[in-house]
């Protein structure tokens, strides 16, 4: 059985707000379907920048998956994945936030 979701957008806008909360401010880089959007967060980090893209793991339970690899990349690189996905779902909603560490400011589990 699979969690209930929030509509995108309410999911966007609590999550720019714990954030915020939390030092690690965020912005909306591109809006999606209100309801019924994918998520791509991008995270700036010191060393680089990190994509995740919403995923279910094996029990059904949601997860992020770092969809640009285990390591930092550059911006031309997030950018081309974020632009290529796009291409497949133009519903996605794209957030980026501030993450020293390339951890996102919301609870998440992370899938390899």
């Amino acid at each position: 059985m699979t969690e209930p979701r929030l509509k995108a957008r309410l999911w966007v806008q609590s999550v720019l707000r714990a954030g915020d909360g939390a030092g690690r401010p965020g912005a909306v880089l591109r809006r999606g379907d209100a309801d019924a959007g994918g998520v791509l967060v991008v995270l700036r980090g010191r060393e680089g920048l990190a994509v995740l893209s919403q995923v279910r793991a094996g029990d059904g339970s949601a997860a992020w998956l770092r969809a640009t690899g285990p390591t930092p990349v550059d911006q031309p690189a997030a950018d081309g994945y974020v632009d290529r996905q796009l291409r497949f779902d133009p519903d996605l909603w794209v957030i980026e936030f501030e993450a020293p560490d390339l951890l996102p400011p919301f609870e998440a589990k992370i899938v390899a």
